[in-house]
């Protein structure tokens, strides 16, 4: 068994490239690809108790509806959770040297923070930000394929009203 998985949360470094395979220009029938750099940051203190912060760089890779959906929203600044999986790319430059380069190809990704504070935003839904990428995941159990952008969400549990948290009674929690 085998597990490559990869969770990030960090912001965008600059807007993100669109570029469609096969040559075929924007509007034809070539795939759909959005690459672009996604900052993470750690912070901490040294032996001398000064605080250092640590910048890591990763580039992110993102292919058809997914990439779509990038291309509307996600701007330079815009702060993301992705989920993906590491890989590895090898080729040979011009001059004839072996070059590598180590990307995450994503399966999930949210926006987050405030709608105010996403660049991409463009006034979607009434006090809160929803995401264009929340019906957008990896497959589940049973279910080849990710959803598509803009189709239909599973139907929300039933809510069976209000839960009063200070009564004891029915208190079925084991702590």
């Amino acid at each position: 068994m085998s597990l490559n998985k990869v969770m990030l949360i960090g912001n965008i470094g600059k807007d993100p490239e669109i570029r469609y395979l096969d040559g075929n220009a924007p509007g034809g029938t070539g795939t759909k690809v959005a690459t672009f750099p996604l900052a993470t940051s750690e912070r901490y203190r040294d032996r001398n108790g000064e605080q250092r912060e640590n910048t890591e760089w990763h580039n992110i890779v993102a292919w058809r509806g997914l990439a779509d959906t990038i291309e509307k929203f996600v701007r330079k600044g815009t702060q993301l959770y992705v989920e993906g999986r590491l890989r590895t790319r090898s080729w040979t430059d011009q001059s004839g040297a072996k070059r590598y380069t180590t990307e995450i190809v994503a399966d999930n990704i949210q926006l987050l923070g405030k709608r105010a504070d996403n660049p991409g935003s463009q006034g979607q839904g009434q006090g809160g930000y929803t995401s264009p990428f929340q019906n957008y995941s990896a497959p589940a159990q049973g279910q080849p394929y990710p959803i598509a952008p803009g189709a239909q969400p599973a139907a929300a549990p039933a809510q069976q009203g209000p839960v009063d948290f200070t009564s004891p009674e029915g208190d079925d929690l084991p702590f």
